[in-house]
Parts: C-alpha cells; structure tokens; sequence
C-alpha cells in the first residue's frame, strides 16, 4: 500500500523536474554568442554540438545509476544532491572563462539533470495505482513547460549579460534546494541490497532488441524520429542569429512558440488524428507537415514567416505520440517495461550522436547557406517513410511474447 501523498511533496517534485528543463533550455539562446566570447571563433556550430552531446551523455550514463542509488539510499538524499550540485554548477558556469571549464560545468549540468528517473521514481512510490497516469502526465506536462520557459528566460536575460541566464538557473535551485529540505519526505524505505552493477550499464536495454529482429524497424523507427528531433537544440539559435540577426530574446522566444505550439498540438490532436486516420497515417502527417515547414524554414527571408508557419510545425508533434501508441503493440503486456527501456535508450543515444551530426552539417554550409541545414533534416524525415509504411502493425493478440 502507498504512503499518503505530503502535501508539499508533489510540487517539489514537479519544480525539481521544471527546473531540469529549464537548465537544457536556457543555455540555447546564448550558447553561440558565450561561445563566441570564449573560443574567439566566428563559426561555433562544433563546439555547440560537442556540448550538447557531452550534457546528454551524461544523463545517458547517470540516469540509471542515480535511479539505483536513490534505491539504496532513499529518494530524498539523491534529490537534494543533485539538486545542490546543480546549483553550485550554475555557479561555475557563470564565471568559467574558458572553454574546458564550460564543457566540464555542462558536463556536469548533465549529470545532475539526470534526476528525473529519481523523481519519476518518487511519484511512483507515493502514487496509488490508480492515479500514476494522471501524476506522469502532469510530470510530463512540468517538463514541456520548462522546456518554454528555459529559452525565453535564457534569451531575455542573456541580453544584459551572457552569464546572467546562468547565475537565475544557480537561484532557482538554490530556492528548490531549500524547499526540499523543508519540506520533501523519505518516499520509501532504504535497502540494504547490493546494487547490480552490470544493470548500470546504459546500452544494456538494447541486446534484447537485437536478439528479437522484428523488434529492430520501430527502434530503428524510434532512433531516426529523435535523431531529427535533435537539430533545433543545436541549430536553431546558430541559425536564427545566422538568417534573421536575432537577438537573444527573439531565439528565446521563437524557441517559446514552437513549445507552446508542440505542446497543445500533442496534448489535443493525436488522439483524435489516430481515430480518424489511424496510427501509420497520423504518423506520415506528422511528418509531412514537419517536412513542409522545414522547408519554408530553409528558403525563408523573413522573420514573420517562421511565426506564421509555427503551427504547421507544431502539427509535426503529433507523429510521435501515434508512434508510441504503435510500439506498445509490439509485445505483448509482461514486455512493456523492458521494451519502453529499449526505446528510452534508443532516443538517448540519438540525443549523444546525433548533435554532432548536425553541428558538423551546420558548419559546412553556413557561409554559404544557413538555412540548408533544415533540408538535411527533410532527408532524415524522408527515410523514415520506407520504414513506416513497411511496418507490420500488430494486433494486440499477436504481440511479441516472451
């Protein structure tokens, strides 16, 4: 039986997971001119990769071992380290006037952020069976909200200072760290067990795949889906400054707008568009109108056009949610939560691999043409239509077992 819910214990934890969205957020609109100001190099499209890949390497790795620790040690005590190195690591960020030393604060950024196998963990331990759906969705929900607020944050403050997004991220935590303190319980009980080493192991997940070969085109499916998912995040901010000679406020808040836009569009259409149109085809319109308006994107001239084409980009979020829904398909229920491991892993390891990708495209055709790096990911999208259409949906009876 659950532990009755803290009253103060969910919106920790919800503030906990904002928070970490926030801090991958913020830094995009300041990344390129910070980079500038440090390496005294005009093209940074590299060194932006290299950090993007390097923040989400370390969540790749620590992930699981702040999930196996927090079952060690108790919830609360991994909460409030992370949150209190997250802290101090914004504070290091805001004064490292070199390069190695933004890459180890953004490394350790990673490795902090890392926390929310922890808080999902949290709610988990508190949450009846009955209302773990809602509380992840509203955990969801938390994280798509920082996800807005980081980059608007990050541009408006970065304007006064490129230190400053930086030293806000360092108080929030500080803040978040303190209400913790006050205020979160011990969810469960500590073991004594031994932690399994050997389930550390982050690729771990995928053998299984590889050893039932009708599981490979949905990950593959999966990996290709979060690898174009990957450019904005890189290019976005390097681009805008590039084509429209944004500043730090008009990146953050076009990154704001294409949140704002995503998240209604997944939270309202996919379950309609599945009813109408079907998994396989809600998916192909997902990415027909991400395909449209990446398009408008590389041959724009203005900055009206990218706001006016907003919502017809947001209208590419609804392929991901129908491809979710296929995947649980695939086996059968007992494999669920092993094969939603294989797929977390997938999309993680397209997040460590694929910025480098796209910073190394974004490098070699900017002098010429900023904007063809948005075809590249036109190509991406292109590929996965063999692979959609090819896809053999199955019927819950003939899910793989085990």
């Amino acid at each position: 039986m659950k532990k009755s819910l803290p009253v103060a214990a969910l919106p920790v934890i919800f503030a906990t997971v904002v928070l970490d969205a926030v801090g991958i957020g913020l830094v995009f609109p300041i990344l390129p001119a910070l980079l500038r100001d440090v390496t005294h190099a005009d093209n940074v499209a590299p060194y932006i990769g290299i950090m993007t890949a390097l923040y989400a390497l370390m969540q790749f790795i620590f992930a699981p071992v702040l999930g196996a620790l927090s079952d060690r040690l108790g919830r609360r005590p991994v909460l409030l380290l992370s949150l209190a190195g997250a802290a101090v690591n914004y504070l290091f960020l805001a004064f490292a006037p070199s390069l190695w030393m933004l890459l180890l604060g953004r490394a350790i950024a990673g490795l902090t952020s890392a926390n929310v196998s922890v808080a999902t963990a949290y709610i988990t331990d508190i949450s009846p069976e009955n209302q773990r759906a809602r509380r992840f969705g509203l955990l969801n929900a938390m994280f798509g909200a920082g996800f807005i607020i980081g980059p608007v944050l990050g541009g408006a403050l970065g304007d006064y200072g490129l230190r400053l997004p930086f030293m806000a991220a360092a108080v929030l935590n500080a803040g978040n760290l303190l209400l913790a303190w006050l205020s979160l319980p011990e969810s469960r009980t500590p073991t004594r067990e031994k932690i399994d080493l050997a389930a550390l192991h982050p690729l771990r997940p995928l053998r299984w795949v590889f050893s039932e070969k009708s599981l490979l085109p949905i990950t593959v499916i999966f990996f290709t889906f979060s690898a174009a998912g990957e450019v904005y995040g890189v290019c976005w901010a390097l681009w805008g400054h590039d084509a429209f000679a944004w500043n730090g406020l008009w990146i953050g808040l076009s990154l704001g707008a294409f949140g704002v836009c995503q998240a209604l569009a997944q939270a309202f259409l996919p379950g309609p568009a599945v009813k109408l149109l079907g998994e396989r085809a809600t998916i192909l319109t997902g990415i027909a109108c991400a395909c449209v308006a990446l398009l408008v994107m590389a041959f724009a001239t203005r900055s009206w056009m990218i706001f006016a084409i907003m919502p017809v980009f947001a209208l590419g979020g609804i392929g991901a949610p129908a491809l979710q829904s296929l995947a649980t398909r695939q086996v059968a229920e007992d494999r669920q939560g092993q094969f939603q491991g294989v797929l977390a892993s997938a999309v993680s390891l397209a997040s460590v691999l694929c910025p480098l990708v796209f910073s190394s495209i974004y490098f070699g055709v900017r002098a010429y043409w900023p904007g063809a790096v948005w075809l590249s990911v036109i190509v991406v999208y292109a590929a996965l239509v063999p692979l959609v259409l090819g896809l053999r949906l199955q019927k819950p009876a003939q899910a793989l077992a085990g």
